[in-house]
């Protein structure tokens, strides 16, 4: 069994702009770099033996700024965001209601949420057969937390992803097969 400790990146310049980033690799703001710092903190005293992370900056600056050299930290690309292909970078407001319509229909010139479970799905397969017993650490996405909820936790994709997402300090996964 792994023990998984899920954590969001901080906040980018894209998300108070309220603006759909995907793959664009859009910068942690302000915020986002206190957010990355508190997170280090709220670990301070703990364990992990890898912290994983997209190869997205929001992703693994968040990890940087949060436990620097104390834990290793891999990129990960199969933890990236939902490709959102031509709607990349447009309005939040144009693009969320667009994402249940696109569980098995890709984003035109993108992506769909079953491409990204599988990517998911892969990385936990790995995940399983070389971290069995370990505890560790994923920054990720909301795309990347989907793959976790459905694949571990059986819920749907047809239900995760309309859910209302509120943030939390650390979600845990317990995965023991796939």
């Amino acid at each position: 069994m792994v023990t998984i400790i899920f954590e969001s990146h901080g906040t980018t310049t894209d998300n108070e702009k309220y603006i759909a980033s995907g793959w664009a690799d859009v910068e942690l703001s302000e915020l986002g770099i206190k957010q990355s710092k508190e997170m280090g903190q709220r670990y301070v005293n703990d364990h992990f033996d890898v912290i994983f992370c997209s190869d997205l900056q929001r992703s693994y600056k968040s990890a940087e700024i949060g436990f620097g050299t104390k834990f290793p930290i891999i990129r990960d690309a199969r933890l990236n965001e939902c490709n959102y292909g031509d709607l990349t970078q447009h309005p939040s407001e144009e693009v969320d209601p667009e994402k249940p319509k696109r569980i098995k229909t890709p984003f035109p010139n993108g992506e769909s949420y079953e491409q990204t479970t599988e990517r998911m799905r892969s990385f936990l397969q790995d995940l399983l057969k070389n971290y069995d017993s370990k505890r560790v650490m994923i920054i990720g996405h909301r795309a990347t937390q989907y793959g976790l909820e459905c694949l571990i936790n059986m819920t749907p994709l047809e239900q995760v992803i309309p859910a209302p997402w509120k943030w939390q300090p650390g979600w845990e996964y317990k995965l023991e097969n796939l």
